[in-house]
C-alpha cells in the first residue's frame, strides 16, 4: 500500500536537487555524518523484499576500537507497514492478513540476521482508537503470554534467535478484563521476557485513546537481553524527555519508540528530532518507528476541530530512523512504502560518548529531583522574579 505523497522520503528530495558535491556536507549537518554508512543487504532477504513489495536498507554505527573491551556488534531492525484487509472484513482475518505480511519482513529481517527487531505501535489491528468505537475493535485485544500474535512471533523468535518487541492491545484476563497498550518482549528464547505498557496517554484530536486504556502501570524497565540492555518508549511518550531519561537512568543502551503518528503540524516535523534528542541527552540508540498508509472505517467520526466527520485517519508517514548517543542518525525509510530498516551497530559507543561528553556526569539528579518533588504538590509556587 502506498500513498500519494509529492516526496516519498526527505532522502530523495536531498540527493535529487542538491549537488553531489555539496551533498556530503549538506548530511554533515542535518544527519550528523556525511556518508550514510550504507551496508550490503544479503541476498535473501533482497529477494524476499522484492517479492512482497517492501523496501530494506542497512546502515552502520561503529564505535572507537578498545584495548580493554571487545566491539559489541548487534543488528536492530524496525518494521513499518500499512493494514492489508478492509476494515470492515472479520476480526480474525484482518489480524491474519497483517500477521502474514510481517512474517514475510521477519524471514527477511532473519535472513540478514538482525538481533533485535522491533514493530510499530498497535501493529496487529487497524489504529482504530480514532472512532471511539468499543465494538469490533476491542476484540483485537489480547493475552501477552497467550494471544495469537504472541504465539505466532515466539516459533520466529527462536527460528532466528531473535529478540522482538510486539506492541499489541493488551486484554489484562487476571484483572477484569482491563485494556492496555503494551509491548510484549519476547526473547530469542522464544519466552515472554516482560511487558512494557504505555506511560503517557494522548488525548488530541483523532489520538483520544483514553477512551480505550490509561497510563500504564510498569514504570520504565530495561531488559538485559543477550544482545545488550533494551527498553521501550511507546509513541507519544516520545514527546516526555523525562520517559526517556528514565531508561536512560536505569541502564538502557537501546530504546525502541514504536509509534502510530500521522501528518500534521504537531508530528511530522518533531519526528526527526525527538528520538534524535533523546538519544544525545541519554547516552544511547534510539529507533524511531512509524506505520504507513491511511486507514479507513465503516463509521464516519470527527476530530473533534470543528471540520466534517470522515471515515479516514491519516496517512501515517513512515519515515523510521535510528539515531546514536553522538547525534548522528540513519537516513528514513520511505514516507509511503512497507519497510524494514536494518542498523549493524557497536554498543561501545554509549560509554565512548557518556566518556567524551560528561553529560550523565552533570545532569545533577539531586537538583532536579528535589524540584520535581515541589512541582507535583497542590501549594507550589513557581520561583519567578518580578521588578519591585
Amino acid at each position: 500500500m502506498s500513498e500519494n505523497f509529492d516526496i516519498s522520503s526527505l532522502e530523495d528530495c536531498l540527493v535529487k536537487h542538491i549537488p553531489p558535491n555539496e551533498l556530503k556536507e549538506v548530511k554533515r549537518i542535518l544527519y550528523g555524518r556525511s556518508d550514510d554508512n550504507a551496508i550490503p543487504i544479503c541476498e535473501t532477504a533482497k529477494k524476499i523484499a522484492e517479492k512482497n513489495k517492501f523496501e530494506v536498507k542497512s546502515y552502520q554505527f561503529d564505535a572507537l576500537s578498545e584495548d580493554s573491551r571487545s566491539p559489541r556488534i548487534v543488528k536492530i531492525g524496525a518494521i513499518q507497514n500499512s493494514i492489508v484487509a478492509s476494515t470492515s472484513e472479520p476480526i480474525s482475518k484482518q489480524r491474519d492478513a497483517i500477521h502474514q505480511k510481517i512474517g514475510n519482513i521477519i524471514d527477511a529481517a532473519g535472513a540478514d540476521g538482525v538481533n533485535i527487531l522491533c514493530l510499530q505501535e498497535a501493529w496487529p489491528m487497524p489504529f482504530a482508537f480514532c472512532t471511539r468505537e468499543k465494538h469490533p475493535w476491542c476484540q483485537f485485544a489480547e493475552s501477552v503470554e497467550n494471544g495469537p500474535t504472541t504465539l505466532f512471533l515466539k516459533e520466529r523468535a527462536i527460528k532466528y534467535n531473535m529478540i522482538i518487541l510486539s506492541s499489541i492491545l493488551e486484554r489484562d484476563e487476571d484483572h477484569s478484563d482491563q485494556l492496555w497498550n503494551t509491548v510484549v518482549v519476547i526473547s530469542n528464547s522464544g519466552k515472554v521476557m516482560g511487558k512494557h505498557r504505555k506511560n503517557h496517554i494522548p488525548r488530541v484530536g483523532d489520538f483520544n485513546e483514553s477512551t480505550y486504556y490509561m497510563e500504564g502501570n510498569t514504570g520504565h524497565p530495561v531488559y538485559d537481553t543477550q544482545f545488550g540492555k533494551i527498553a521501550i518508549n511507546i509513541c507519544y511518550g516520545r514527546h516526555h524527555p523525562q520517559n526517556w531519561m528514565m531508561f536512560g537512568l536505569n541502564g538502557a543502551e537501546i530504546v525502541f519508540n514504536p509509534s502510530a503518528t500521522v501528518i500534521g503540524a504537531l508530528s511530522e516535523p518533531l519526528w526527526g528530532i525527538e528520538a534524535r534528542n533523546a538519544a544525545i541527552a541519554n547516552s544511547y540508540f534510539t529507533v524511531a518507528i512509524n506505520r504507513v498508509g491511511t486507514e479507513t472505517f465503516p463509521n464516519e467520526f470527527s476530530s473533534g476541530d470543528g471540520k466534517p466527520a470522515h471515515k479516514d485517519f491519516g496517512p501515517f508517514y513512515g519515515s523510521s530512523y535510528v539515531a546514536a548517543p553522538d547525534g548522528s542518525r540513519s537516513p528514513g525509510l520511505s514516507r509511503n512504502k512497507d519497510g524494514l530498516l536494518i542498523c549493524q551497530i557497536d554498543l561501545n559507543l554509549c560509554r565512548q560518548i557518556k566518556d567524551k561528553w560528561g553529560f550523565r556526569m552533570t545532569q545533577r539528579l539531586s537538583l532536579y529531583g528535589e524540584k520535581f518533588s515541589e512541582a507535583s504538590k497542590l501549594d507550589y509556587k513557581p520561583q519567578v522574579v518580578k521588578e519591585n
